[in-house]
């Protein structure tokens, strides 16, 4: 019924008034001074990789996993949050909905770098090693290798495969506005929830839990993505806030938009720091032999404060700075909290992957590794973000654009 009094809506719009938003929706023109930094941090990056395999090859392995993981974890992100807009019928966010589109971009090529790195160095894993024994015999047929290369490929496969209707019919919708695109992407958007549910808690366990095989958690799943989630909505908040700055979502980006995207994020965090007190708690409170020497390891020496910080960047700031209404509206507010967000994220992640320490070479080679990470996706969003107006202009819950200087 709901969809049916949309369509009747849809269908009393003049054709006129669908189109006149058009002249809002700009397609995005990277500036060339960034567009060229983006490409030099990309040369830094590979630079970094080069020198990594020979002065501090441990370090290469672990942010290549890490830094390839975060980008698919941020297309992941973008992907769900348009699933969850769409099956929820929510109407506040369609505005802003080319961003997650674009950041869904880094799937296949965040997915490809993570695949070539699960190829090239299974030494990596503890148990691709000959005399590596498993307790069970369901662990010992689930980490043959073969079997856990297949399952990465189907995963990022699918993920990528889900997320491409959902682009696909936003922009067909642009040009023929035909109703008939939000019911289909209504139902790949129900699909993909599904089938984001039981894999990102496979692959979690297999790219991450897997360093460690002998250590278990029963909401490492969910936990991760509490993290991905957190850090997507962190990464939109910057995206959607530079392109108010830089000009075409000027009269896109509204206080209501940002009000709603803190209070999501603030939200968000708060359930990882759930999540994150229930496997610590659980793990030291019952002391099984086999689950507390992943956090004794990371509570020893130079990973103490690293693991303190990993809470606070990911929730005690998050939590104290957003309390308040006006922050949660404020750009500059939501900017920094964001940033601090993920860099809370790429803690986190260190942290589960637990790199070797070599000294001033792991420095170098992780800091050039992640400009060169952030780069490559900031070229891939921007890419993404070229393909079409950067506002659904015929999407029925804008079915009248506003005029100039008015709220979306």
């Amino acid at each position: 019924m709901r969809e049916q009094r949309l369509q009747e809506e849809w269908d009393r719009t003049p054709l006129l008034s669908r189109k006149c938003g058009q002249e809002l929706s700009p397609v995005l023109q990277t500036p060339p001074r960034l567009h060229a930094l983006a490409k030099g941090m990309m040369a830094l990056g590979l630079g970094g990789v080069v020198a990594g395999l020979i002065w501090a090859p441990e370090t290469v392995r672990a942010h290549w996993l890490l830094l390839s993981f975060f980008g698919v974890s941020l297309g992941l992100a973008g992907t769900l949050f348009i699933a969850l807009q769409f099956v929820t019928g929510a109407g506040w966010s369609v505005a802003l909905r080319r961003v997650p589109e674009a950041m869904a971009w880094l799937l296949p090529v965040a997915g490809a770098a993570l695949l070539a790195g699960l190829i090239a160095w299974p030494e990596f894993y503890p148990w691709t090693a000959d005399d590596y024994y498993p307790h069970s015999e369901w662990k010992r047929l689930w980490l043959q290798r073969p079997f856990f290369l297949a399952r990465a490929a189907i995963y990022v496969v699918l993920w990528s495969a889900l997320a491409l209707p959902l682009i696909l019919h936003s922009r067909r919708q642009d040009d023929d506005a035909n109703f008939s695109h939000t019911v289909a992407s209504r139902r790949w958007s129900a699909l993909f929830l599904i089938v984001f549910g039981i894999t990102i808690w496979l692959a979690s366990y297999d790219w991450l839990m897997s360093r460690d095989p002998d250590w278990v958690s029963t909401v490492y799943g969910v936990y991760n993505f509490a993290g991905l989630f957190t850090a997507g909505l962190a990464t939109q908040i910057l995206l959607v806030i530079w392109l108010r700055r830089l000009g075409p979502f000027r009269n896109v980006l509204t206080e209501k938009h940002l009000h709603d995207l803190g209070k999501l994020l603030f939200a968000m965090s708060t359930f990882w720091a759930y999540l994150w007190y229930c496997q610590y708690m659980l793990i030291w409170y019952v002391n099984n032999p086999e689950e507390t020497p992943y956090y004794i390891q990371r509570l020893q020496g130079a990973w103490q404060p690293l693991f303190i910080a990993n809470v606070v960047l990911n929730w005690v700031i998050p939590f104290c700075v957003l309390l308040s209404s006006a922050a949660k509206r404020h750009p500059k507010v939501l900017v920094n909290v964001s940033l601090v967000v993920l860099a809370g994220r790429w803690l986190d992640l260190y942290l589960m992957i637990l790199p070797e320490e070599n000294g001033f070479a792991t420095v170098v080679v992780a800091v050039a590794m992640t400009l060169g990470a952030l780069g490559l996706y900031f070229v891939v969003f921007c890419h993404g973000l070229a393909q079409a107006a950067l506002v659904p202009i015929n999407d029925p819950y804008l079915m009248a654009p506003p005029k100039r200087g008015q709220d979306l």
